[in-house]
């Protein structure tokens, strides 16, 4: 009964003490054995793992890459335009041991904290180097710079026991102030580049117009050469029958052209002529008299009157 009494008690003590002596490593931590704030030995394989009851304590670290935003800043780049960055990085605790020797019992918090210091720092330094203008980060060529600001950042974390496997730049924008100048810049460019537009759309236009216009003046000498051509054929070839035709029947030909001059000047209803009836132009007429119509006869003052087709002839 006395036995069973100790033993109990015993064993129950001996199962607290090996429980508490026992702890568990999982894959994505890493863990410090300490002992009166000293550390004993580093468990970074997961399984099962052992430490000296009350005397010793395990810190636990986590191994997974973990991400950090930092705070808002203001930079300068050459060109003096200032820029409102945003950036964020993605870290992992490389060294556990150098970690807990660097910001002791602050653990993450602490440690973010000196991170985000020095991006921030980095961030500054290399957007602000010369030859690096607010044009250069806001487009897609930023890469470089954000691999100059991990590889600088990456060696100063070292100190913490951290390895900085990468940043980017969230937001790059301009201050709030800044915005308006930078709108009217910006409608002031676009106006240029409309107006450059406007005018080379003018000057090809212009272009156009003039080999239209050469088209058109060059076609219409052409048209005009060729009527003039086809009316000289045509002229020649009516004054060729109008030749064989007076060869044939001279008289005739004769006559014919008269009518065509009686047509031509007395068609008209209120055409008046004045000259001699002897004359040539009515030799057709006094032929007709000669045959029985009546010719009109001067009278006593030498003056005479004629109608034909409706025209007068008076001397």
């Amino acid at each position: 009964m006395r036995k069973s009494t100790y033993v109990l008690p015993v064993i129950v003590v001996l199962a607290v003490v090996a429980l508490s002596s026992i702890f568990v490593v999982d894959e994505r931590e890493k863990a410090l054995v300490m002992q009166f704030g000293q550390i004993k030995s580093v468990k970074e394989e997961p399984g099962l793992a052992f430490k000296i009851p009350i005397i010793q304590e395990v810190v636990k670290y986590d191994d997974r890459i973990l991400s950090l935003d930092t705070e808002t800043i203001e930079v300068t780049p050459s060109d003096d335009r200032r820029l409102v960055v945003d950036a964020f990085a993605r870290y992992r605790i490389a060294d556990v041991v150098r970690f807990r020797q660097a910001v002791g019992v602050g653990g993450l918090r602490t440690a973010e904290d000196r991170l985000s210091g020095i991006l921030n720092a980095q961030i500054r330094e290399v957007l602000g180097a010369d030859q690096v203008t607010s044009d250069v980060i806001l487009s897609t060529d930023r890469r470089g710079l954000t691999n100059r600001i991990r590889d600088q950042a990456r060696q100063q974390a070292l100190s913490l026991g951290l390895d900085v496997v990468d940043v980017r730049l969230k937001q790059t924008n301009l201050p709030t102030q800044n915005l308006d100048a930078t709108f009217a810049r910006m409608r002031a460019e676009r106006e240029r580049e409309a107006a450059d537009e406007i005018a080379r759309g003018n000057e090809a236009a212009q272009r156009v117009r003039a080999l239209a216009d050469r088209t058109v003046v060059e076609t219409q000498s052409e048209a005009n050469r060729d009527g003039d051509i086809i009316r000289g054929e045509a002229d020649a070839e009516r004054n060729g029958i109008f030749a064989e035709a007076y060869g044939a029947d001279p008289e005739f030909f004769a006559f014919y052209r008269s009518l065509q001059a009686y047509e031509t000047s007395l068609g008209s209803g209120n055409s008046s002529m004045v000259m001699t009836p002897k004359g040539e132009f009515f030799e057709y007429f006094k032929s007709q008299g000669e045959i029985g119509t009546p010719v009109p006869s001067a009278s006593s003052s030498g003056t005479s009157s004629t109608s034909a087709a409706g025209g007068t002839a008076t001397e």
